[in-house]
């Protein structure tokens, strides 16, 4: 393992939310049997450097040749699939996938016939696995390590692993790659965030209140005990030692990496994705970026089929479609599950134009050139209010990229704001065109973002012209009536309009997209707010409040 110093913090520890016996688990038994042309072996305990044993289930070959090994690396429970087809809307059709299959993992039943062997781990300190369990820590990835070079040097292995997976299974591999393990040959990160305080955590500075706390008993089954993410979130409202622990150092990771992305994660796993590619070390890499459900479009024939050709490369040293692959392949949206693949040489695009939509917040429109007067304009940040301001383009346009948000604005009332931002798509009739959105929604906007005002500091280090990275290490308070410039980042997307068709900006004080808890559970939510009274925005004249857009030249 490199010798390198990675951030690590004190931890608190609790008793789990759950047994594994109240979710369906029984307790680890080695089994081996031949099942559906595969030869499965289930509950081999792996050990781990300081001898604590981790149970996963084995899927590979019946013909016992060589096999390149995929690790599915996850706290879901390999006993468990937790089938994404039943999430309603996910659209993952019945037959794409089989009973062996891990939730948001690689299928055996593809995998294994072709000459691979699939790996389903359950991590330290869940389920029956032994000792205490931590989440995104510099210690779960050095059991990942283990658990590679185990897979690495076993008489079944043909010496090369892969790693794949969507979402926690993505955001650990980030983790595992920054240590280089000798016996890691690819990576395929397939959305998953990076950092954790500011992807999922607090977006913006403002706490999630629904989806984030939903993990922590999520991934909360232990016969042991598990990290308090709870306490920690609660004792660590700034980004300190304990959330840079829980952030991936993409730098130090140099295996060839095919990444894919989504623009429909907005709130989860887009920012983080993106963020992986533009910065990891890695000499070969490849970015794909789409605009679907996630888990449909990663169980989609053709996705697998690219996996597959990705895999074929550099785990069986085949000659696959990859050597004409470019670089970055990206999917333009007109509206719900409609656009066009096109390609590019890097991330963010090379020869993007940011160019500024200017507010006038009289006529409650963007502006391509700067307004002359100034003005303003309200909403109650309590009610059902918002300030909307439409561009129409005068000619066909594709926005491809970050977008920021410059605002000057004041609390009439209060010492902090919190404020909602969404960008959307109408048609020339002006109707609303609705985009997929997280795994499950057809009536996502193009993009969004957030900043509670009070962590409006920047990082002057990371920071671009396109993408604000807030520092989150005070709070800067308001004085009522007090106007301050704000910088909001918003995350990246992809969309085409049309001569006649709006891009319309809308802030307000509470989550753009609302839906009922029973109805959609694994959502974020931001109800734990600093909101009161009326905000107000200024712009024109002397407050050069804009939109700023990622034009892609024709």
């Amino acid at each position: 393992m490199d010798d390198i110093t990675r951030t690590r913090a004190a931890l608190k520890f609790r008793a789990p939310y759950d047994t594994p016996e109240s979710r369906g688990a029984k307790p680890p038994q080695y089994r081996h049997s031949v099942e559906s042309g595969m030869i499965v072996e289930r509950d081999i305990a792996v050990p781990m450097r300081d001898g604590v044993k981790i149970y996963i289930d084995l899927f590979r070959p019946a013909d016992e040749q060589p096999a390149p090994p995929l690790i599915a690396w996850s706290p879901y429970g390999k006993h468990s699939p937790n089938d994404p087809r039943r999430f309603p809307g996910s659209d993952v059709k019945m037959d794409a996938i089989s009973e062996y299959t891990p939730f948001e993992g690689p299928d055996p039943m593809y995998w294994v016939p072709r000459g691979y062997a699939v790996i389903v781990a359950d991590k330290r300190g869940n389920w029956y696995s032994e000792g205490r369990a931590t989440f995104l820590s510099p210690d779960e990835a050095e059991d990942f390590y283990d658990l590679v070079e185990w897979a690495g040097t076993q008489s079944w292995s043909s010496g090369k692993v892969g790693l794949t997976g969507v979402s926690y299974l993505a955001q650990l591999q980030w983790r595992v790659a920054e240590l280089n393990p000798p016996h890691l040959a690819a990576m395929n990160p397939w959305e998953g965030w990076a950092d954790t305080y500011r992807e999922v955590a607090r977006h913006g500075g403002i706490p999630d209140s629904h989806f984030w706390p939903y993990l922590w008993r999520r991934w909360g089954a232990s016969v042991t005990e598990i990290e308090d993410l709870e306490a920690g979130t609660r004792e660590h409202p700034l980004f300190d030692d304990y959330w840079a622990s829980k952030a991936s150092e993409y730098e130090r990771i140099e295996v060839p990496a095919f990444i894919v992305a989504s623009w429909t994660d907005q709130g989860l796993h887009t920012r983080g994705t993106l963020e992986g590619f533009k910065r990891i070390s890695s000499k070969q890499k490849w970015l794909e970026v789409h605009g679907r459900k996630k888990w449909a479009y990663y169980y989609e024939p053709e996705s697998v089929r690219r996996l597959q050709a990705f895999f074929d490369h550099f785990l069986k040293g085949r000659d696959t479609e990859i050597k004409d692959w470019p670089r970055v392949r990206y999917e333009v949206r007109t509206k719900y599950y409609d656009g066009a693949f096109k390609h590019a040489d890097n991330w963010p695009l090379p020869k993007t134009r940011y160019t500024k939509l200017f507010l006038d917040a009289k006529a409650k429109t963007l502006n391509s050139a700067p307004v002359r007067d100034a003005a303003s304009m309200s909403y109650d940040s309590t009610a059902a209010e918002r300030a909307v301001f439409d561009f129409t383009f005068d000619k066909p346009t594709e926005l491809v990229g970050h977008m920021k948000l410059r605002l000057h604005m004041a609390a009439e009332s209060a010492d902090d704001m919190d404020i909602f931002v969404g960008v959307q798509k109408l048609d020339a009739n002006g109707n609303f065109v609705g985009m997929a959105y997280y795994a499950m929604f057809d009536d996502g906007p193009v993009a969004l973002g957030w900043l509670r005002a009070s962590h409006r500091e920047l990082d002057p280090e990371r920071s671009t012209e396109f993408q604000p990275v807030l520092a989150h290490q005070g709070e800067l308070k308001l004085k009522p009536g007090e106007i301050v410039p704000l910088e909001i980042e918003i995350w990246p997307s992809g969309t085409r309009f049309e001569k006649g068709e709006t891009l319309r900006l809308i802030v307000q004080g509470s989550d753009i997209n609302q839906y009922p808890k029973d109805k959609a559970p694994v959502y974020f939510r931001h109800e734990d707010s600093v909101k009161k009274g009326r905000h107000v925005i200024h712009a024109g004249g002397p407050y050069d409040s804009h939109l700023l857009v990622p034009v892609v030249p024709e």
